[in-house]
């Protein structure tokens, strides 16, 4: 018996000792998760998400603007109405590209100049903000936009000049903003990163190492009772009581 509780005890202090800063990270994230407003974390209370599709009676069928550029509708693979700069477009994806069709003259769009991409940040802006600089964000860069991951490409980074070090993602394709990324969002995600354990695209909730420690985690908590219960005075003068009861 005292051998088993030696065991137990050691086997609780190292574990203890050796998961102890992950069960601290996993509760300084979730106290940060409970404590911060999530469309903050987004951006929203910087975004205007008021975009309206503009339509208009002359407006093409779809059918005819593929008519128009010759391209074969069994190649389309997603074909949506949006706007840009008050004119109306269809975005058009196809199996090895993408386009904006101008839904009245047919014509396709050239893809989002820097200064297309500066004027659609202005216009998202509920404030005033400065803009900092731009870059141009493609397969080569990609490593220096790690908060971008997942992101359409090409796009364009506007960097705003604020004390959140803000960034607009801003697709070049169809001059929709995809990604809005703060001071706080770069914490809520390297917190997110340490809470599940994912390195590397940390969205991935069933990795192993997160198993492996859930279950470490789980022993550590029930050698925690096993050793409560052998050591606790008032358990063991219960079992007595119980045993001398059945005895006599």
């Amino acid at each position: 018996m005292a051998n088993s509780k030696y065991i137990i005890r050691k086997t609780h202090r190292y574990l203890g000792f050796f998961i102890g800063i992950q069960f601290l990270l996993w509760t300084v994230g979730g106290l940060y998760f409970a404590w911060t407003n999530i469309k903050e974390i987004r951006g929203n209370h910087l975004i205007h998400h008021d975009d309206i599709l503009i339509v208009k009676e002359n407006m093409k069928s779809p059918e005819e603007v593929l008519r128009i550029n010759n391209i074969a509708p069994t190649k389309v693979k997603e074909i949506k109405l949006s706007s840009l700069f008050y004119e109306s477009y269809y975005y058009v994806v196809l199996d090895d590209n993408m386009m904006l069709i101008n839904s009245i003259t047919g014509k396709i769009r050239d893809s989002i100049s820097e200064q297309d991409a500066r004027r659609i940040a202005i216009k998202k802006l509920k404030k005033n903000i400065p803009i900092k600089n731009i870059e141009y964000v493609t397969n080569k860069n990609i490593d220096q936009h790690f908060q971008y991951r997942g992101g359409m490409l090409p796009a364009w980074a506007v960097a705003l000049d604020d004390d959140s070090n803000t960034i607009l993602y801003i697709c070049a394709l169809q001059g929709t903003l995809e990604r809005v990324r703060t001071k706080e969002w770069r914490i809520f995600d390297f917190l997110w990163m340490l809470h599940i354990m994912d390195f590397d695209e940390r969205d991935n909730i069933n990795n192993s190492l997160l198993r492996g420690f859930s279950i470490l985690g789980l022993f550590t908590i029930l050698s925690g009772f096993v050793l409560f219960f052998q050591s606790s005075r008032t358990i063991k003068k219960l079992f007595r009581i119980k045993y001398f009861r059945k005895v006599f």
